[in-house]
Parts: structure tokens; sequence; C-alpha cells
């Protein structure tokens, strides 16, 4: 855990979601601005996100955390309401949804990520599966294992899972053709 990861407050909010908001800082300073951004970010999201819970009639709490500058938001509820939202194209296209009330409401680019019933653990596992499945192929002795094309997000998370396994990985393509190779 970095400093930066280390300090964490949590704000009760009147709307009764906790928020977490990580206070960014520098050699263990606080930066006041850096820090107000992202509440100001992960704030606009979550009323944002919470005005669409209320219009679909549906419950969740809505929990705000700040890693290394990035917002993450995470939607989730006591039974299986969240279902409907959670398929991951939908939870992709309400992240870019969220990012552009952001973006409209402060001028500035948002990269927050959204889960919504626990879609980003999940897809995490999938990703999982599919880098074994292509290291596998690897040490049956195909040169090299394409995966299918993702977001650049996920192609990171492959990009780390892959290096864990002690292999190597390129992103090739481009547009929605951008997608992992795997090799030795």
């Amino acid at each position: 855990m970095t400093e930066q990861d280390a300090a964490v407050t949590v704000d009760q909010d009147p709307t009764d979601h906790d928020t977490i908001v990580d206070d960014a800082t520098t050699d263990g300073v606080p930066d006041d601005d850096a820090s107000e951004d992202a509440r100001d970010e992960a704030d606009i999201a979550a009323d944002y996100i919470e005005e669409l819970l209320d219009i679909c009639d549906l419950d969740g709490d809505i929990e705000i955390e700040e890693r290394a500058g990035r917002v993450y938001l995470s939607v989730t509820d006591e039974g299986n309401a969240l279902r409907v939202l959670a398929k991951p194209e939908t939870v992709s296209a309400l992240q870019e949804l969220t990012r552009i009330a952001v973006q409209a409401e402060t001028g500035e680019f948002s990269r927050l990520i959204l889960d919504v019933g626990g879609s980003r653990d999940a897809r995490a596992s999938e990703l999982q599966r599919l880098v074994d499945t292509a290291v596998e192929r690897i040490e049956a002795g195909s040169p090299t294992a394409a995966l299918p094309p993702m977001s650049s997000y996920e192609r990171k998370l492959v990009h780390d899972l892959v290096a864990e396994k002690g292999f190597r990985s390129e992103s090739e393509g481009e547009g929605r053709d951008r997608h992992t190779v795997v090799s030795r």
C-alpha cells in the first residue's frame, strides 16, 4: 500500500450511501487541489448514478474510492435487483454515460471506473481464465495466443495477469478491434 492509498476518509452522504474518498498525497502531504477535484468528480458521478437508480426504482449502495488519481464507483445491493444493470455491456455503457455527465459538469475528461453488482470482479475472473488458456496454448507449443478485443482497462488487467505468469503481452489493432497478444 502506498502513501496515496493509506489516507482514506469516510463521509456519510445525506442520500444514505457511504462515500469513500482517498486524499491525494505527495510525500505524505495532502494535495488539496487533487483531492478536491477527485471529490467533485466522485460526487457528480455518485449523484448521477443515484438519480439513475431512482428513475429505475432500484435500491443500491454507492461506494466511492480513489486510487492513483482514478475514481472507482461501486454500486451494490442486498439482493439481485442490480443484475439487469450488471451485464458487462450495460456497465460499460453506464460508465461512459457517467463519464460524460462528469465531463459536462467539470469540463474535464473523466477516467472513472464503474462497477455494478460485482461485475468487475466477475469480469476479472473471466479475464484470468482467458489468460490461463492463452498460457496453456503457448506452453503447448503455440508461439502466440491472441485474446478477444477488450477495453483499455481490461487490457491493462490482462497485461498485469500475463506478467505475473512470467509471459509477455502486447496490445495490437485499432479501435474496437484492439486486443492483447500473449507470447513467451
